[in-house]
């Protein structure tokens, strides 16, 4: 009997293994030939992947952090709350892009931006939750201001990097039906035509590269971080931040980044920008974090950086993705800003940045708890 039982653990364990090693092979994405031909000429790939030119430490993964996963969380991780939602009218995707500069965030990294006639959408995840499973992985803490059955009218979508939080399937497919053009790091031109993404409506880019839609100059920038949607692709595509330069107005986009030198070279070469939009949530103790995911603090010398005019104060507020409180990214932003003289804007999730000449900055998440 025991021999039996053995035997039938054994086999458990090993059909276990074949199912992971396949599970984590689907949702891995090589890089065909033709792309893998442009990684290897980028000085940033190395031995099969690439790598930041700054430091990246190791994951730690220790008895402390063993013992964190079972302590009773100390942090509010969750909103306390219902977090408001502006619902904005759909029909404004219908017409052309008003002139000037103007913003709306949906939550997290996902902003959608308009900019001297163009309709641009940086990091769209309009799904409920981030994760390759439809039941299981973070759920958001709040709906979409624009439901992505009613999104239509993007000209162009920014990605910044691979992660389940940063590009969706569901909503890079639907907007990519809409004839979306979708802009991805170098190396993910293969997952887009997974995906069904003709060629000529998908392309992929290495720092510093850039292509112009009408009189709007989109550029790949640097960033510091990683990538991986699988078990066997870590770091076997790239990563970017974006600036977008318009005739009259300038944004930036930070991605999921630590901080970086670059970004003074960014806004040497392409700043000063009207509208920064940068990472100030999920980080954690550690250099291994700090290295990949910059704090709050490190956003405001980023903001100075670029020389941004106006900080929208992104990856915050609708997943939870760390260990923090989840309202402690906004409330350390605010204090760092007013340090470092950054002017920073605090909208509802729907709100319009710039509509107008108005720039909301409510402390809205305060009183979720009252």
């Amino acid at each position: 009997m025991f021999k039996k039982t053995l035997l039938g653990i054994i086999a458990l364990v090993a059909i276990l293994v074949v199912a992971g090693v396949g599970v984590g092979w689907w949702f891995s994405s090589p890089a065909s030939d033709a792309e893998h031909a442009r990684m290897e000429a980028s000085p940033h790939f190395h031995d099969g992947a690439f790598a930041n030119p700054e430091r990246q430490s190791s994951w730690e993964f220790g008895l402390q952090q063993i013992a964190g996963l079972f302590a009773d969380n100390v942090a509010q991780v969750t909103p306390p709350g219902t977090i408001p939602v502006v619902r904005p009218d759909p029909a404004f995707l219908d017409a052309k892009p008003k002139p000037g500069l103007r913003a709306m965030w949906f939550g997290h990294s996902s902003v959608l931006i308009e900019i001297d006639g163009l309709r641009v959408m940086v990091d769209p995840v309009l799904s409920q939750r981030i994760s390759p499973f439809s039941g299981v992985g973070p759920s958001r803490f709040h709906p979409s201001p624009i439901p992505l059955s009613a999104m239509r009218g993007i000209d162009a979508v920014l990605i910044s990097h691979n992660h389940y939080d940063h590009m969706d399937e569901a909503t890079i497919r639907h907007l990519a039906r809409q004839g979306t053009r979708i802009f991805v790091p170098l190396g993910m031109a293969p997952l887009l035509a997974k995906w069904g993404i003709p060629a000529d409506q998908g392309q992929s880019f290495a720092w510093w590269e850039k292509i112009s839609i009408g009189d709007v100059e989109l550029t790949a920038t640097p960033a510091r971080h990683y990538s991986s949607r699988g078990t066997f692709d870590y770091k076997k595509t790239f990563w970017l931040s974006w600036s977008v330069v318009g005739p009259e107005h300038r944004v930036f986009y930070s991605g999921d980044t630590g901080y970086s030198k670059s970004f003074a070279e960014i806004g040497k070469r392409l700043g000063p920008f009207d509208l920064g939009i940068i990472k100030v949530g999920a980080y954690g103790p550690g250099q291994a974090w700090l290295d990949v995911h910059m704090h709050p603090e490190d956003a405001m010398t980023t903001a100075k950086d670029i020389g941004a005019e106006l900080v929208l104060p992104v990856h915050w507020a609708t997943f939870n993705l760390a260990e923090h409180a989840w309202d402690e990214p906004i409330e350390r932003t605010l204090v760092s800003a007013q340090k470092k003289g950054v002017r920073i804007t605090t909208p509802r999730p729907g709100d319009w940045i710039g509509e107008d000449g108005l720039v909301p900055v409510a402390n809205w998440w305060r009183d979720l708890a009252k």
